[in-house]
């Protein structure tokens, strides 16, 4: 049997939510992956930045601009001893311009991802997996991806049984 591992990078706090800003106590990709280890077990383990970002969600958003055009590898305060005893891993982010977070990349490039299962999972206010899928393959060389889901934000909370049976035919 396959050994799971679902890593995401999420952002409480100030968040975009349905055209305006709203303070949310759970981050959606949180959510998320927590919805997915219930629905598939294996391991969870969250993708923290050293630096952290702006609480100001406008702030925020202009760091990921600058982030992302300088395509930074920001620091992160821990990654997990290896994956080599994990066959698939579920990659959760919020889309951020288009595609994962710099930290997502930061993550994924420490390690040797070769014949691992990369399954993709985004949250997002109505711009869906962007070009992440894309890069995800750019960076994840030698892994095998499979098509990802992108689920609204703002929905996320209600959404348990959608990524459930989702991540259940993933595999």
């Amino acid at each position: 049997m396959a050994k799971i591992l679902t890593v995401y990078y999420s952002r409480k706090g100030e968040n975009y939510w349905n055209g305006s800003i709203k303070n949310i106590s759970k981050g959606n990709t949180e959510r998320v992956a927590e919805f997915i280890q219930k629905a598939v077990g294996g391991d969870l383990f969250e993708i923290e930045t050293v630096r952290t970002y702006s609480p100001d969600y406008m702030t925020c958003f202009e760091e990921a601009k600058q982030e992302h055009h300088e395509r930074a590898r920001p620091e992160l305060k821990n990654y997990p001893d290896n994956l080599d005893d994990y066959d698939t891993i579920f990659v959760g982010y919020p889309n951020w311009w288009g595609t994962c977070p710099m930290c997502v990349f930061t993550f994924l490039e420490k390690y040797d991802l070769t014949g691992k299962t990369i399954i993709p999972f985004c949250t997002n206010e109505g711009s869906g997996l962007g070009v992440s899928e894309y890069d995800l393959q750019n960076i994840c060389t030698g892994a095998i991806l499979k098509d990802g889901i992108s689920i609204h934000g703002a929905d996320a909370e209600q959404l348990e049984e959608k990524v459930a049976v989702w991540a259940k035919s993933s595999l």
